[in-house]
């Protein structure tokens, strides 16, 4: 009887041994899984931001004047000039969905360069460990890359060099941070914020139902 019952316990410790073998996640399955998230992520935020109101009309990622210059732009509502502010809050909005689909190019081919060695790294990360990573690695070449966008959209408003000058004092006194006191930086900066946190939200999504992406692929690699 007492050999009988070890002899199940061992048969059913190979079987779930094989079972564990036959599912376990490969090198090329986590590779897969993971470019297979960007690409869906990359290609929703792009599909979503880059288009008009994209950014001016989510609040989630519609760029204001930042710190001391939301404040003062509220002063100037009051003094008559609401409407030059619009121009200048629409026109660095505007900036941002044009700069976003000019992007694609560089995000597919930083997916595509994606080793198996960084999948294997990033795949148990946490609920957007992946688009961390990839944040890693593509905001330096896209910043150089939206930049000159942001510039040449938001020149066109005659205010954008008074928020430069503006922004310029504004951060000598401390109100305002370096990096938001150069209205192309600004923007590019909150442009990539808005992209990647798009990125972010789609990869929970896939993480919270692997299945129902339809994917079977990012199913055996993130419904674990």
């Amino acid at each position: 009887m007492r050999r009988r019952r070890i002899h199940r316990l061992v048969l059913a410790g190979l079987t779930a041994l094989a079972s564990f073998r036959a599912h376990a996640l490969t090198e090329s399955d986590a590779a897969g899984g993971v470019r297979e998230a960007l690409m869906r992520g990359t290609e929703a935020a792009i599909g979503l931001l880059g288009r008009k109101d994209g950014f001016l009309g989510n609040p989630k990622v519609r760029i204001p004047l930042p710190g001391y210059l939301e404040d003062a732009g509220k002063l100037m509502r009051t003094l008559g000039q609401g409407q030059r502010i619009d121009e200048l809050v629409t026109a660095m909005n505007r900036a941002a969905e044009a700069a976003v689909p000019e992007g694609r190019a560089l995000l597919v081919g930083a997916v595509r360069d994606l080793t198996v060695e960084d999948a294997l790294k990033i795949v148990r990360g946490g609920d957007t460990g992946v688009t961390q990573f990839f944040e890693r690695k593509t905001r330096a070449p896209l910043t150089a890359r939206f930049g000159p966008i942001v510039g040449a959209s938001t020149a066109r408003v005659d205010l954008a060099q008074r928020y430069n000058r503006v922004a310029a004092k504004a951060q000598g006194l401390g109100l305002v941070r370096k990096e938001d006191a150069d209205i192309e930086g600004y923007v590019t900066r909150k442009a990539l914020d808005g992209l990647y946190l798009v990125i972010g939200e789609q990869e929970r999504k896939i993480r919270a139902d692997p299945i129902g992406t339809g994917s079977a692929l990012l199913r055996r690699v993130f419904g674990r």
